[in-house]
């Protein structure tokens, strides 16, 4: 866990000096004191299977959740996910949950982006007793957010791998649906 948050950490201050060196390269002086901003990228809808239980090993308890197939869609960008990605989940005693998940994307152009998004996910433990179980929970209630990495060969799409991304998400029972935010 160490490890997840230290990544957290670099990828933060890794953004905070891209912001501020893009800034001066562009000629704009970094405003004081201000926020990045978040803009809508787009959504991602994948079909999931339901998970493997490996039971429990030293980190907590093993999952698998195979990702099947689905769909994004955003401004200026859309297609399907492919199957055979997956989520390689951590779930510990408390169901605090530590995800790993990695998939890739086709565009409706035929461009391919791989994806690899870690996250957690977390709700108070009778909340996560349901969703764990794989009932229906109002996502409101579970804090559900990700730090996705975008890799693509396809010029119109660097975007995607030359910015920072986060993601809130929201599970259901065969769904999960992701909302991706880039930071400017």
């Amino acid at each position: 866990m160490r490890r997840f948050v230290r990544g957290w950490f670099l990828m933060l201050a890794v953004a905070t000096t891209a912001t501020v060196a893009a800034g001066q390269q562009s000629g704009a002086a970094p405003a004081q004191g201000a926020a990045p901003r978040l803009v809508p990228a787009f959504v991602l809808r994948a079909q999931v299977g339901a998970p493997l239980e490996f039971g429990q090993v030293p980190q907590g308890r093993r999952r698998i959740v195979s990702i099947l197939g689905g769909t994004f869609e955003g401004s200026g960008i859309k297609g399907k996910i492919l199957p055979g990605g997956a989520d390689w989940q951590i779930v510990r005693a408390d169901g605090f949950t530590e995800l790993d998940t990695r998939y890739t994307l086709q565009t409706d152009k035929g461009d391919l982006v791989y994806v690899q998004n870690g996250g957690m996910r977390h709700a108070a433990p009778d909340v996560m007793k349901k969703l764990l179980a794989g009932e229906t929970v109002d996502p409101a209630l579970v804090y559900f957010r990700t730090v996705p990495k975008f890799e693509t060969a396809a010029p119109d799409l660097q975007w995607l791998a030359r910015s920072v991304f986060v993601g809130t998400g929201e599970r259901y029972p065969t769904e999960v649906v992701i909302r991706f935010w880039r930071l400017e």
